[in-house]
């Protein structure tokens, strides 16, 4: 399965170690990650050299060729909300985590679309957890 994996860049990367860990999980599982290289540490250097508008025709082609998206949306992010809007217009399966504690935009929680959940986590192996389970549950 071809998944966009999406997380702040801009926004903050303190959860990056997370981000890693669900990438390598969806890797692990075979699947293809267009986006892998957004949760490496070294990410914003990488970035800084292509221009938004590349940025915006890469990010979009990998939304509207993705089979699913997963987002971790413990720090807010115009371009997560952006991905995520444009992979739910779509028609597209999306998976949203948290970690509980931290302060979600309501619409995102308020959403009831029937293709797009949220949950939120306490542990990385939660997360992983309930990946596994969105994931189960598309196959």
């Amino acid at each position: 399965m071809n998944v966009y994996f999406s997380c702040s860049i801009t926004g903050g990367r303190e959860d990056q170690p997370i981000y890693q860990a669900l990438v390598g999980r969806l890797l692990e599982l075979g699947h293809q990650v267009p986006t892998a290289l957004l949760a490496r540490a070294d990410v914003f250097e990488a970035e800084t050299v292509i221009s938004p508008e590349e940025v915006f025709r890469r990010d979009d082609a990998w939304v509207r060729g993705c089979d699913a998206l997963i987002a971790e949306v413990s720090t807010p992010s115009h371009g997560v909300g952006y991905e995520i809007a444009l992979a739910v217009c779509l028609g597209k399966p999306v998976f949203c985590c948290y970690q509980e504690g931290r302060s979600v935009s309501k619409m995102l929680l308020g959403n009831r679309h029937p293709q797009f959940k949220i949950a939120a986590y306490r542990t990385t192996q939660e997360a992983l957890d309930l990946v596994d389970d969105f994931l189960s549950n598309l196959e």
